[in-house]
């Protein structure tokens, strides 16, 4: 008891606890129907506010350990759910793109989801950060900007393919301009600098990142004052 049960990374199915009475109160907030509601209007809705409200609440329900967060993290990929949210990355509401950000960040906690998000969500994620070449630039508050740097982090942690897709789609051009360009706050540089401390942690990046101009230092940020355990099994709990 209390102790927390690793994910499945081969479970594709999942059923809820079977119940003994009917659910009742805010337990009728965490049911497969309700779950089910809320993916229904992230894939139909037009609204930006049912949209945001959509996926803030399926950000608030995956995040931490307890028993429903993990079962809804697995329906959530069960009911296709996923590219759901991450279409939402690229919403012209820059409140919508925030609570898709937090709500991949805890789905990742999951490692089949992880997987899967580093597939496909890494793209859109990356063309939310701010430098670039992208017309128009985007230009996201700095709440936003660290969301989706914690999320790709998240997402990154022991996902060597994800860190890899990263690399692909031109995030390390992104990351070090943000910790080098002095016009970003200290929170989205020490954001940043943890998504490229955690690249660099891969050995197998390190040779074709070289090959690319990069050098040691560019993925050597002062964290003085940042955490170094974000990401694996960090959750998004802020609430709208």
């Amino acid at each position: 008891e209390g102790k927390k049960l690793p994910e499945d990374p081969g479970a594709d199915t999942v059923d809820f606890p079977k119940r003994t009475t009917p659910a009742k109160g805010y337990e009728l907030l965490f049911q497969p129907e309700v779950v089910r509601i809320y993916i229904s209007l992230l894939k139909e809705s037009k609204t930006p506010a049912i949209l945001e409200a959509s996926a803030g609440a399926i950000q608030n329900l995956c995040a931490g350990s307890w028993t429903y967060g993990r079962y809804i993290r697995s329906a959530l990929r069960q009911e296709k759910g996923l590219s759901a949210i991450a279409d939402l990355l690229t919403h012209d509401s820059e409140r919508v793109v925030k609570a898709a950000s937090g709500a991949l960040r805890n789905l990742a906690v999951d490692l089949r989801n992880k997987e899967l998000i580093g597939k496909h969500a890494i793209p859109n994620l990356v063309k939310n950060l701010p430098g670039g070449q992208q017309t128009p630039a985007k230009n996201l508050s700095e709440d936003t900007v660290v969301s989706i740097l914690n999320t790709i982090n998240e997402v990154i942690v022991d996902n060597l393919e994800a860190a890899k897709k990263l690399r692909e789609t031109q995030g390390i051009e992104k990351l070090v301009l943000i910790n080098k360009s002095g016009n970003r706050s200290e929170r989205e540089v020490r954001a940043a600098a943890l998504v490229l401390q955690t690249v660099w942690g891969y050995k197998e990046l390190r040779k074709p990142l070289e090959k690319e101009g990069w050098k040691k230092s560019d993925f050597q940020v002062n964290l003085s004052n940042a955490s170094r355990t974000q990401g694996g099994n960090s959750f998004d709990d802020s609430t709208l």
